[in-house]
């Protein structure tokens, strides 16, 4: 398992941490997802036999958020 932390960029209210948090929680192999409005950030533990960062960085451009940093460590 690691735990994974973005640096995010373009959240502008509320509901787009709702929506990131619905997005990232859609994805198998994800688990305790906190999205940080304030501080711009999105913290979960991933399983990297399911999925990876990359996939989740591609969903949230997708959705029009830029993923200005990812950290991962493993626990």
């Amino acid at each position: 398992m690691k735990k994974v932390m973005m640096k995010l960029d373009g959240m502008t209210c509320p509901s787009c941490l709702t929506k990131i948090k619905k997005a990232v929680g859609s994805t198998p192999g994800t688990d305790d997802i906190k999205v940080l409005f304030n501080a711009g950030k999105l913290k979960f533990v991933m399983d990297p036999a399911q999925t990876n960062s990359n996939e989740i960085k591609n969903a949230i451009e997708e959705m029009g958020y830029e993923v200005k940093g990812i950290k991962e460590k493993d626990i």
